[in-house]
């Protein structure tokens, strides 16, 4: 059993998370967590919403609330969609806790005590408008390296160099278009030419990556600066250090304190587990993996700012320095990120109207068949093209017509003509090599699973499901009346395939894989599904929040192997285990995009 971190990006709570945003974090990650978690690993799956910084402190000011208002109510929309999801979280919680701040403030003293943050004068991107501060990622223009247009203040997409907003040509807000204004202003910045040597050396062992991650890792490195970890802002986490903290208008950086996430989550768990130190099994141990889920934007946080503030707390960059109270962290052993998924030829756009929620998403489909999906067709290595007539053919093409069809079948064979599933007699080499194929899936479906290739490994699951389709057809069961004991092997030894393809498919449609069970005469839970938890804050009484979390663990859970199937069980009459989508949908789901844009 190996210990297994699922470090799961952090939505942003300034509104909704739309499909795009699922796509590249929140699918992919569970999938993950949930078969790592039936091989027998002992997985925590964290994250939260990120709730400090400018976008915040604008869209609060635009609808007449606290920033702390339009936090707690975006904080607890995003929590149900996840939860509605379906995704595993062993604590999703948000980083206004007072034991995020304790976390994150304990980091920057350590940093900064081990020389790895130093204070410098730079010039700072204020709004004309209102006098604040406008983030480094909320500012865009054309890149003066490579010439591209829409490269933002931190780092162009286009050929990877870390960028300042004042380097930017032509830089205008994102949040109101104007030509910001800027002004000299002392801010702590983390070091990392200090650390450059420290990050090199290191990202040069993770040989492992998606190449497009790693490649893009190693190039940042070409073109390292210290990174600005403070703000002028009245919105954030207080700078732990006399002189700062008492000052109304310096914050850490919203950027700073959202990767921290990961391990304050991680200690909030424990403290809420009864054990407080039970994180550390996650983070101190070198021999745990830890896996980072994001969309392709945010690598730069993932594979440089937070191994170097990793690496600066345990002082292992030029300066030297020791660890502190959490001791030596461990760094990330994968950054898994995913591309981009757009909509029907368009970028998402919340602003433009084009946009697809997650709520809207999961209230008029089912939330299997969106998983399958993102599973099948989403942004794994590349920019995907979501659209709707995809959407219709994959759900009933191949989830219901492929799937949902044996798994109905099946259970009404056995019901029609036993009531119950059979016990086999003799069987003939057709049933063994079925069993044989379905048996061998676990290895090359697992392999694939545990190494990030999820488009290949629901690739593999469903072409079992068609050779299990296939033996069916093969063997007409239908016409075996007259041989009752051949009709019983060969019932059993589909019944027991279809269970072999739904513990496969678990992973990947958890809800589904539930019914199925249940369709076969099984009781009690086999896939777990979160729930949402109304807690006070461990630190604030006066503070109360919801968090997702789980029982993901123990009992009659799936495991991921073959779970033999029990004659006698009583099968009853099935009923659909997915709906067929009608070809109406996609006109009227096109002219809900119109309308909205």
């Amino acid at each position: 059993m190996t210990h297994i971190l699922s470090a799961v990006a952090w939505p942003y709570a300034n509104g909704p998370r739309h499909i795009g945003h699922v796509a590249g974090f929140g699918v992919p990650s569970d999938v993950f967590s949930r078969h790592m978690r039936m091989a027998g690993h002992d997985v925590l799956m964290v994250s939260g919403t990120d709730e400090h910084g400018t976008p915040i402190l604008v869209q609060a000011e635009q609808e007449g609330v606290t920033p702390q208002q339009l936090a707690d109510r975006y904080n607890r929309v995003i929590v149900e969609d996840l939860a509605n999801l379906g995704l595993s979280y062993d604590l999703f919680t948000r980083t206004t806790t007072r034991n995020h701040y304790a976390v994150v403030q304990e980091m920057f003293r350590t940093v900064h005590k081990n020389g790895y943050m130093v204070e410098q004068t730079s010039m700072g991107a204020i709004s004309p408008s209102t006098g604040r501060t406008l983030p480094d990622r909320f500012i865009e223009g054309t890149c003066p390296i490579c010439g591209y247009d829409g490269a933002r203040g931190d780092q162009c997409d286009n050929c990877g160099n870390q960028l300042d907003p004042i380097d930017l040509i032509n830089p205008v807000s994102r949040i109101n278009g104007e030509t910001p204004k800027f002004v000299e202003s002392n801010h702590f910045f983390l070091d990392l030419p200090a650390l450059v040597d420290a990050l090199d050396a290191w990202l040069r062992t993770r040989t492992n990556w998606r190449p497009n991650v790693l490649k893009f890792s190693l190039n940042l490195l070409d073109d390292v600066r210290p990174r600005a970890m403070t703000r002028d802002i009245d919105w954030g986490i207080p700078v732990p250090l006399e002189g700062w903290e008492d000052n109304p208008n310096k914050r850490l950086y919203v950027w700073f304190d959202a990767v921290i996430g990961y391990l304050s989550a991680s200690i909030e768990w424990a403290r809420r587990s009864g054990d407080p130190e039970a994180w550390r099994a996650w983070w101190d141990d070198p021999a745990t993996v830890s896996n980072y889920f994001m969309g392709k934007d945010n690598i730069t946080f993932h594979s440089q700012i937070w191994p170097a503030e990793l690496l600066a707390y345990a002082g292992k960059g030029a300066k030297g320095g020791a660890p502190g109270p959490y001791g030596e962290l461990n760094l990330p052993t994968e950054v898994v990120s995913s591309e981009f998924l757009n909509v029907e030829g368009q970028k998402f756009s919340s602003s433009r109207g084009v946009v697809i929620y997650v709520r809207d998403m999961l209230a008029r489909y089912e939330t299997d068949a969106f998983r399958y999906y993102v599973a099948a067709a989403g942004p794994e290595s590349q920019d995907v093209d979501f659209t709707w007539a995809d959407f219709l053919r994959r759900t009933n093409d191949e989830l219901v017509a492929g799937w949902g069809n044996l798994v109905n079948r099946t259970a009404n064979l056995v019901h029609k003509n036993f009531g119950a599933i059979p016990t086999p007699g003799q069987r003939q080499p057709v049933d063994e090599a079925l069993l044989a194929t379905t048996t061998s899936a676990f290895g090359t479906v697992g392999n694939l699973l545990e190494t990030h290739r999820q488009r290949a490994a629901i690739g593999e699951a469903m072409r079992v499901v068609g050779d299990v389709n296939k033996y069916v057809s093969d063997t007409e069961p239908w016409k075996l009346k007259s041989d009752p004991d051949r009709l019983a092997t060969v019932l059993h030894t589909v019944t027991q395939a279809v269970s072999d393809c739904n513990t496969l498919l678990a992973p990947f449609l958890p809800h589904s894989a539930q019914q199925v069970h249940e369709t076969f005469g099984g009781s009690g839970t086999v896939t777990p599904l979160p729930r949402i938890e109304e807690v006070t804050d461990l630190d604030d009484d006066s503070r109360h929040y919801p968090v997702i979390t789980g029982d993901y663990t123990g009992g009659d859970l799936l495991t991921w192997e073959p779970r033999a199937v029990v004659p006698g069980t009583p099968v009853a009459k099935p009923a659909p285990i997915f709906t067929k989508l009608d070809d109406s949908i996609v006109d009227e789901e096109l002219e809900r995009l119109r309308e909205k844009a």
